[in-house]
């Protein structure tokens, strides 16, 4: 009989749910762009520190190498958002420390297109009428009366 493998860890990081790409996933869905860096043009990254706690929540944020404009703020604000899992580290209360950097890009402006002038709806109708002269014979009352009228409508 094998021996059941002991955990070769002493202490285990916290974990994002679903794993680093829902992570960035979670952080650029929820970021938004400050008004003052937008007005002045600021692109960049903002460097950040943060603790988690033994319960998974951030618990302090530090700015390492910032851009200003609300930026630094705004980073601030979505890392304090996330929430970790923390496996049972026997006991222990651990207060991890972890890096990420947080790219600040300018959206994309969307072309100013004129407006499209509304197609109007062109009709003409013709209208062709031609008569028949009255023979000597009296007939029926259709052939009675003589003329015979097309509508044309051409719609463009």
């Amino acid at each position: 009989m094998e021996k059941d493998k002991k955990k070769t860890r002493f202490v285990y990081q916290p974990e994002y749910p679903g794993g680093p790409k829902e992570f960035t996933k979670f952080l650029y869905s929820n970021l938004r762009y400050p008004k003052e860096a937008l007005t002045n043009r600021i692109e960049g990254v903002v460097y950040m520190e943060y603790d988690i706690d033994n319960k998974g929540t951030v618990v302090a944020t530090r700015v390492l190498k910032g851009l200003g404009y609300g930026c630094d703020e705004e980073a601030a604000r979505v890392v304090k958002m996330l929430r970790f899992t923390v496996a049972k580290n026997r006991g222990i209360h651990v207060l991890f420390h972890q890096k990420v950097r947080i790219n600040f890009k300018l959206p994309e402006e969307q072309p100013v297109q004129a407006p499209v002038p509304q197609q109007q709806q062109v009709s003409y109708t013709y209208t062709v009428t031609t008569t028949v002269s009255q023979p000597a014979e009296p007939q029926s009352t259709e052939e009675q009366k003589g003329s015979t009228t097309y509508s044309y409508t051409i719609t463009f």
